[in-house]
């Protein structure tokens, strides 16, 4: 026993950070009474020890002492568990579109990292790409801001990439993450500047291998301190949760024409699950309709133009995306008290009925309408009992879309090889115009033409960049007057809002029709038609509920059960089933000439 002790004090002499060796810990479970507090030694565990160098716990003095000589024979004299817990994990480097970044451990966790990077974001990470890059067609060099780096990834794809033509600021205001947007400047061999002074000092000491693909500036602020200070042409805005924190300040200094994209993840309550976080953030009341995903993009879109509108500024909608884990609005900015005048009138209530979901927007005025239910095409409130409509809002009442911009954000995709985000610009665009996929066009430079997955790309004079001014001046009369013209021919040719879903509105016991032969049924019948990317099995058209249910029902099916349905399903007529039968056979050179959708 003398010798184990004496081999132990020996290791504490040869490692002087090692102050004790053995920890003797009695522990004492604490037990509370109604009258009073009593301290007693556990029966089951007794006294224990804990071993400093690998923290295991032993219940038996001998054992212990026999577990500390292992160690010393080993030459193990330094705690093993101390120092684990002091040193730092190394960071992980993941590659994204020619990209390598650098990512601290348990990268995909907000509460558990300073520099939180989520792969799935992939996507949206693509959309802002193409639009930065369509945007920089127009006019070059462009002040773009990352307001939030976090690990600098996005600005990073904009320098890589679009080199001198971009002139790009990554901020954030954890110290962490700007040091490690630093490392992945210089992992991808781009310069970073801190400061303005550094500069020509940064000029004269670029180190080896780097290339001089424009400088990237690295700024340590609040987002809404920076964005007053400087002006921008191309902010995004990606924060975890609300973006509304930081609307006023983004279009306090943004250049006229510039663009503003709002990246908003509080899906819970956009998406009606919190209709009081809702009511909080944007002063709107939505509940949970079929057509939620739009319903979150109009509201997010309501708040960018209320925030524009505040700095005299009105907005353009270029695209609206809400998909799984985000809601992504783009708008480009349009300086002047008419322009904000004009996106405020675009700020509508949602008349919704709650029987049969068909869906109006309120009729402009001020005056107070004795019966608002007159409004909505349907009549359930006269054969209903109590309110069957509720108002929703305020949302944004006008386009989502712009049809020149997607196509030129698809050449871009094409350009760039971005092949993810192809097809889901493709349906923004069916959906933008809500015509068939045979109708459609992508504008192209004239140098250049391609035919890709059926699409046919040609050039066209509205999306030139001859009709944009540049940067930094303002309209003349004549942009003015050109601009009044196109927006008054876009307003005719306006997507219809809101869809519906056709599982939602099938009826009981009948097969309903493919969904692509139903698209082909409804543009027969003069209506203007097209998919969402909102919802998979949804139908964006101008139809009238009361004419999309009759469609629906004259090409459905009876459902025939042979006597074996395990519940009761009412048959249908004799001569209800035979006027289908009938239809059915007469209907079928009808679809055999339908489109292709």
């Amino acid at each position: 026993m003398q010798e184990t002790n004496s081999l132990v004090h020996c290791a504490l002499r040869k490692n002087s950070e090692l102050v004790i060796a053995i920890s003797f810990v009695v522990t004492f479970k604490i037990y509370t009474g109604k009258s009073r507090l009593n301290l007693k030694i556990s029966s089951k565990m007794g006294a224990h020890y804990h071993c400093i160098i690998c923290s295991a716990t032993i219940t038996r003095r001998t054992d212990m002492l026999g577990h500390v000589r292992r160690h010393v024979n080993k030459g193990e004299t330094k705690s093993r568990y101390i120092a684990a817990s002091a040193a730092k994990p190394p960071n992980e480097i993941l590659k994204e579109a020619d990209t390598d970044v650098q990512v601290c451990p348990n990268y995909s966790i907000p509460q558990k990292t300073d520099s939180y990077f989520n792969p799935k974001m992939k996507l949206n990470r693509q959309l802002i790409f193409c639009t930065l890059a369509a945007l920089a067609k127009e006019r070059k060099p462009l002040e773009c801001l990352d307001a939030f780096g976090a690990t600098g990834i996005m600005g990073l794809q904009w320098a890589k990439h679009l080199g001198n033509a971009v002139k790009v600021t990554i901020n954030d205001l954890n110290e962490n993450s700007v040091t490690l947007i630093q490392e992945n400047c210089h992992l991808n061999k781009l310069k970073v500047v801190v400061d303005s002074k550094e500069k020509e000092e940064s000029d004269d000491i670029l180190e080896e291998g780097e290339e001089n693909l424009g400088n990237i500036k690295v700024t340590k602020m609040d987002a809404n301190v920076l964005m007053h200070l400087r002006s921008f042409d191309f902010i995004h805005l990606d924060p975890f949760g609300t973006s509304v924190n930081y609307l006023d300040s983004a279009f306090r200094n943004i250049r006229n024409l510039g663009i503003v994209s709002v990246t908003s993840t509080d899906i819970s309550s956009l998406y009606a699950k919190a209709q009081h976080v809702a009511r909080r953030h944007y002063g709107c009341n939505i509940v949970r309709t079929e057509y939620y995903k739009e319903l979150a993009a109009r509201i997010v879109v309501a708040a960018v133009a209320r925030a524009a509108a505040r700095c005299n500024k009105g907005i353009e909608v270029l695209f609206a995306v809400a998909l799984e884990h985000f809601v992504l609005v783009v708008v480009r900015v349009l300086r002047g008290p008419t322009s904000a005048d004009e996106t405020a009138k675009k700020i509508q209530y949602l008349i919704h009925c709650q029987w049969c979901e068909e869906r109006i927007f309120q009729k402009d005025g001020n005056m107070v309408e004795e019966n608002p239910y007159r409004q909505l095409p349907c009549n359930c409130h006269g054969s209903m009992p109590g309110k069957t409509a509720i108002e929703l809002g305020p949302l944004w009442s006008s386009s989502l879309f712009n049809t020149g911009f997607l196509k030129r954000m698809l050449f871009e995709s094409l350009h760039h090889g971005l092949d993810d985000i192809q097809t889901l610009i493709k349906t923004l665009i069916f959906e933008s115009e809500c015509t068939p996929q045979s109708q459609f066009s992508v504008p192209m430079p004239s140098n250049l033409k391609q035919e890709e997955c059926g699409v046919f790309i040609k050039t066209t004079d509205d999306t030139t960049p001859d009709n944009y001014i540049a940067q930094g001046k303002r309209k003349g009369n004549e942009t003015v007057t050109t601009l009044a013209k196109r927006q008054k021919t876009d307003v005719s040719t306006e997507h219809p809002p809101f869809y519906y879903n056709i599982h939602r509105h099938s009826i009981k016991g009948m097969n309903m029709p493919k969904l692509k032969k139903f698209l082909c049924y409804l543009s027969q019948a003069g209506f203007r038609v097209s998919r969402t990317h909102f919802d998979p099995m949804g139908v964006r058209t101008d139809a009238p509920l009361m004419q999309f249910k009759s469609i629906l029902l004259k090409y459905s099916t009876p459902t025939y059960t042979g006597g074996q349905s395990e519940g009761h399903v009412q048959p249908a007529s004799e001569d209800t089933v035979a006027d289908r039968v009938e239809m059915s056979m007469n209907d079928k050179a009808e679809a055999s000439s339908c489109r292709r959708w």
